[in-house]
């Protein structure tokens, strides 16, 4: 059931008319290095990501008239190409509509995914959902299927509370039985990534409870496959960041930190936030880690990527970690973005190597010296059977996501062309690295969607529930064929 034809659009929120999506293009990588390195306060997206493309290199960012002027007087257009994205411009000033009031009326009435509908059910699911639906859906999941909820103990800065859920078999109910952890929302203006949750745990209860399989476009899994999914027992959090959901939802202004104003200036709205997916502990001191020619993160309050003031400064990212005390077998983890119709496995701070267990990012020697890719002075080690999970994990779920019938998707390892550092994949996956008493989590990121479009059409929307849910199905199939525990 994938939507192909034009839905019908209702009346979105425009983005703002000077915010262009532009593609960088270059031969060297090295030129768009620089680029990065000379404009840390341009928006790349969820990170900066250089791509290979037709012999030559690309980078997407989104840019307002004045960045865009600048860059056109500062770089030269013989090395840097700047390439207008009219038709991504032109669809990004028709984006999906806001939820309004609360269609699960407090929890009385239950989401139903798509994945569960018969063939030519209606795929209408009404506009994407506001922060108090999330919540509202979750209570219609727990009333309507009896699936157990947890608060999460830090309330963001504004006072808001994260809350969670199991999906499971109904003899899994300890805690030693989950195995999968889902999050989503971390980054507000990736519009979308709490329904993909949402909709996807509901469609696996509704297909448990009424025996039946789930279809994803061209993907069809049958109920004996929707128990198994179940069988790995999944905790997930739909929505990470509340105030930066809201605020973005309120203003549609592409809000991508939190909302904490710690580190802001008087009468400059940009410096308020921090970028929770720099907030982890990974390598987060990234001026000491890594080499000074990269800039995996930033340190100033005004950039999309400001990396806050210690790891886990934040109330949302130590929500993250408590969840990982909570339930201390889970196993394998996605935290979903958008947009650049990817998953990611780690490392992000450097190349992989399985050679020299020497070259980690724990040993201090190798400070100052990471995140160059296309050198050969350090690369992060990583055992060569984790390599091969990771990598087999990523490849089964963009397999799955690209089979729906849609558009491709790519696995790669999360460190691209350009490292990242603080990242909730990388953290979750370094915790047993540094202390073997901890469970050893396989850590990915997904990001469903097209470069910079944050803000889906209601068709893309649509689509990109089908290819997540695709993706998370096969994501819990393939990681209780390679394995659920050590």
């Amino acid at each position: 059931m994938r939507v192909t034809a034009f839905l019908g659009l209702l009346p979105g929120l425009a983005l703002a008319s000077d915010v262009l999506s532009v593609a960088l293009r270059a031969k060297d990588s090295k030129d768009l290095y620089n680029v990065i390195r000379d404009n840390s306060d341009l928006d790349y997206g969820c990170r900066p990501v250089i791509m290979r493309s037709e012999g030559e290199h690309k980078l997407h960012a989104t840019v307002s008239g004045a960045q865009l002027d600048m860059l056109k007087r500062s770089l030269d257009s013989d090395v840097v190409r700047i390439d207008m994205l009219e038709n991504l411009n032109k669809r990004q000033a028709q984006t999906a509509p806001i939820g309004k009031g609360d269609r699960f009326q407090g929890g009385k009435i239950a989401p139903r995914g798509l994945g569960s509908r018969k063939a030519g059910e209606s795929a209408a699911l009404g506009p994407i959902l506001n922060v108090d639906e999330v919540t509202s859906a979750l209570k219609g999941l727990a009333n309507q299927y009896k699936m157990e909820t947890f608060t999460l103990p830090y309330k963001t800065y504004e006072g808001q509370t994260v809350t969670g859920g199991v999906a499971n078999k109904a003899e899994q109910k300890k805690k030693d039985k989950q195995y999968i952890y889902l999050t989503s929302g971390i980054h507000a203006r990736e519009r979308g990534g709490p329904d993909n949750l949402i909709y996807f745990i509901s469609d696996l209860l509704y297909a448990n409870e009424h025996r039946t399989g789930l279809t994803y476009g061209n993907k069809t899994y049958t109920n004996s496959q929707v128990k198994t999914a179940l069988g790995t027992g999944i905790v997930f959090v739909p929505l990470t960041n509340p105030d930066g959901v809201r605020y973005d939802q309120k203003n549609g202004n592409r809000w991508r930190k939190n909302r904490n104003p710690a580190s802001s200036t008087p009468g400059n709205a940009r410096t308020v936030g921090v970028d929770l997916n720099r907030n982890f502990d990974f390598l987060w001191n990234y001026t000491k880690h890594f080499d000074p020619s990269v800039s995996p993160a930033s340190n100033n309050p005004s950039s999309e990527a400001f990396y806050g003031t210690a790891p886990f400064s934040e109330p949302e990212t130590k929500n993250y970690a408590w969840v990982y005390d909570q339930f201390p077998k889970i196993r394998w983890f996605i935290d979903v973005h958008s947009a650049a119709g990817t998953v990611l496995y780690s490392w992000g701070d450097d190349v992989n190597q399985a050679s020299d267990p020497t070259q980690n990012l724990f040993n201090p020697e190798f400070d100052g010296k990471r995140g160059v890719v296309e050198d050969s002075l350090y690369r992060e080690f990583i055992d060569e059977q984790d390599w091969y999970n990771v990598a087999l994990q990523a490849n089964r779920t963009t397999n799955a996501m690209t089979a729906v019938g849609g558009r491709d998707y790519v696995p790669q390892a999360a460190v691209g062309l350009y490292p990242t550092s603080g990242a909730s994949d990388d953290w979750s996956f370094s915790r047993w690295h540094k202390d073997k008493n901890v469970n050893k989590v396989y850590g990915y990121t997904m990001e469903f969607g097209y470069p910079t479009n944050f803000y889906p059409t209601s068709e893309e929307y649509i689509n990109n529930i089908i290819d997540t849910n695709a993706g998370f199905m096969e994501f819990c199939l393939t990681a209780d064929e390679i394995g659920l525990k050590d």
